[in-house]
């Protein structure tokens, strides 16, 4: 058994208030429910419109956001999976959208770079371009935790199948998802894509939203929360109401094979990856 939380945030173009945000929700987690690790919303640190990433992009170590989320997590001995935050890159005007994930010593093992970025016009017009400051990165992300081989995604990622099947290749038996969608695209599609991904990969599937108004240049935007903890079965165990806040539960591995001896899709594939596809 390993107890989760998923964290709801409402982070904003305000780095120093967001940072502050973060720290008191995992504390008052840690006080009130006492998780094993914790997941955070994509842009936990700062959320403005991405034409700003290269501007608050910090170090691949030792920046603000890496340096907090090590600090709460070895002060409170969890894991915490960081959501993600701009790091700077190699590329002048770029910057990577990067997962952390810290053990409960504080030491970092696992970091995913967000491989699908978000190139969208909404039917309301809202125009999003993430790659315009923003590099892809090209890595499928597991990790080890206490047992548990965790998957890693972001946000738009989880429209791509593919992703989450080489997933499930590497083992995954639980994936975590950050995200920031969009109150347009959330109300039809956040729900079911989570229970889809879920229930096509036999995995425990924790999504940590944003959720509420927040600033960009082009205008205000608003994500749309709904952060939950679905089994591998497909069933919302665990879902966060409108505002800030979080919600927990255990993530238990016999549901898994229960789920998995019921319908064995990972021995009856037929349809494998390509050669020199992860």
């Amino acid at each position: 058994m390993l107890k989760t939380t998923v964290i709801q945030m409402n982070s904003r173009n305000d780095k120093d208030a967001n940072l502050r945000q973060l720290r008191e929700l995992v504390e008052a987690v840690v006080a009130q429910d006492r998780p094993d690790w914790i997941l955070l919303p994509e842009h936990c640190e700062w959320l403005g419109g991405s034409a700003g990433a290269p501007s608050v992009a910090e170090p691949s170590t030792g920046g603000e956001t890496y340096s907090l989320l090590q600090d709460l997590a070895r002060t409170n001995g969890v894991w915490i999976h960081g959501g993600s935050f701009y790091e700077q890159s190699p590329v002048a005007g770029k910057a990577y959208n990067t997962s952390v994930v810290f053990n409960r010593e504080g030491v970092e093992v696992a970091r995913y770079r967000k491989i699908h970025l978000f190139d969208v016009t909404t039917s309301d017009g809202a125009r999003y371009h993430e790659s315009a400051t923003v590099l892809p990165g090209g890595d499928v992300v597991v990790y080890d935790c206490e047992g548990i081989t965790i998957g890693c995604a972001i946000c738009y990622d989880i429209r791509f199948p593919e992703l989450f099947q080489a997933l499930g290749r590497a083992g995954a038996q639980m994936i975590a998802l950050p995200a920031a969608f969009t109150q347009l695209t959330g109300r039809d599609h956040w729900e079911p894509l989570i229970r889809a991904r879920a229930i096509e990969t036999e995995t425990w599937f924790l999504a940590s939203a944003q959720w509420g108004q927040y600033d960009t240049p082009a205008g205000e935007r608003e994500s749309f929360g709904q952060s939950m903890i679905v089994d591998p079965w497909g069933r919302v165990i665990s879902c966060a109401e409108a505002g800030v806040g979080w919600v927990s539960a255990e993530v238990d591995l016999s549901v898994l094979e229960q789920v998995r001896a019921q319908i064995p899709v990972w021995s009856n594939k037929v349809i494998h990856a390509p050669e020199g596809v992860a």
